[in-house]
């Protein structure tokens, strides 16, 4: 039996390279998209780049642009994936608002672009598109599932929201087998910097090593925090089915920003206290009276979106996924892997 063909693109990212580390695996012959830039950023699945038993045997990379119809419809003739993951986006929420138009492109139409490519090329392919949690913004349910009301309250969030629709309408108009997985935040040691989890931890590294206090924005939000490698194999598990279908993945469990950055605080056995003074609050570490972190209201999202809890059931029954990794776990692995290093 030949080995089954995998796109993925975004596969420099958090997602994409521990859904390489999956797919290879199992045996899959998987192929990247990289945007081109001047400085390739490929740490997330060096591990893979450099094994030349994988490399160009069972991993294959390809610069393209989500923004380009042509290398997005070049490289899906070429390939003839039977399976596409499309994880590409410009996916920090603040960003977006500084950004609109190229998170639109994206977000947005990249997901067009792939949705033409498979219809026009008449091709088999399954597609699973990286939705978000996000799509639910400021929302007043508590427990969101497949059929909560979407209420996206970004740039970032729109953006999704029109790729979560076009995935709706080309599985009914052409029958594709599409599916969108709603994922909820997950988290890994190889997340993004820009992204508040990475911020704490990167940030209390650096506290550790030099004392040199980080900034935070808003600490009450609430949210639903899994790790990214249980995540990929909800992906999968979509595209294994008989018929497409939408998913939440997600753990069921919420925290807010300063519960994670406690359990950080306290998986390094750091005492602190807490000091307010002109809306700004400190957080001060009990030992040298030195700050840990302080809030920045520059760091605040123009629409805050302020709690966001996901319900997995659908997953759990249909595709018999569940999270495995709990939030302490995962605190305790990002930490070492971030402090290992300095």
């Amino acid at each position: 039996m030949a080995k089954k063909i995998a796109l993925i693109t975004g596969v420099t990212g958090q997602d994409g390279s521990y859904l390489s580390d999956f797919l290879i695996k199992k045996n899959y012959i998987v192929h990247g998209l990289v945007r081109r830039s001047s400085i390739i950023k490929t740490d997330r699945i060096d591990h893979l780049f450099y094994d030349k038993s994988i490399y160009g045997k069972r991993l294959f990379l390809h610069y393209g642009d989500m923004t380009d119809d042509f290398s997005i419809f070049n490289l899906i003739n070429k390939i003839k994936p039977h399976e596409i993951y499309n994880l590409a986006a410009q996916s920090h929420v603040k960003v977006s608002f500084e950004l609109p138009l190229y998170t639109s492109d994206v977000d947005a139409f990249g997901t067009l672009r792939i949705l033409e490519a498979v219809r026009t090329l008449k091709l088999k392919s399954k597609i699973y598109q990286a939705s978000t949690s996000e799509l639910y913004g400021d929302t007043k349910y508590k427990n969101m599932n497949e059929k909560t009301p979407f209420n996206p309250v970004s740039p970032y969030g729109v953006s999704k929201l029109y790729s979560f629709k076009m995935i709706e309408v080309y599985r009914n108009a052409y029958n594709l087998f599409a599916c969108n997985g709603i994922l909820f935040n997950h988290e890994s040691p190889r997340r993004g910097e820009t992204f508040v989890t990475s911020k704490i931890v990167n940030g209390l590294a650096d506290y550790l090593k030099k004392e040199k206090y980080f900034e935070l924005g808003n600490l009450e939000a609430i949210r639903d925090w899994g790790h990214a490698r249980d995540f990929v194999e909800g992906m999968w598990l979509m595209l294994q089915q008989n018929r497409p279908d939408d998913y939440v993945l997600s753990t069921g469990q919420t925290y807010s920003v300063r519960d994670f950055l406690y359990e950080c605080l306290n998986q390094l056995n750091i005492k602190f206290k807490i000091f307010r003074e002109k809306n700004v609050e400190y957080i001060i570490d009990k030992s040298n009276d030195k700050t840990i972190c302080k809030t920045n209201k520059r760091l605040l999202r123009p629409n805050e979106v302020p709690y966001l809890k996901g319900d997995y059931k659908k997953a759990k029954v249909n595709l018999g996924w569940s999270p495995k990794v709990t939030l302490k776990q995962l605190i305790s692995e990002m930490l070492q892997a971030k402090i290992s290093k300095n």
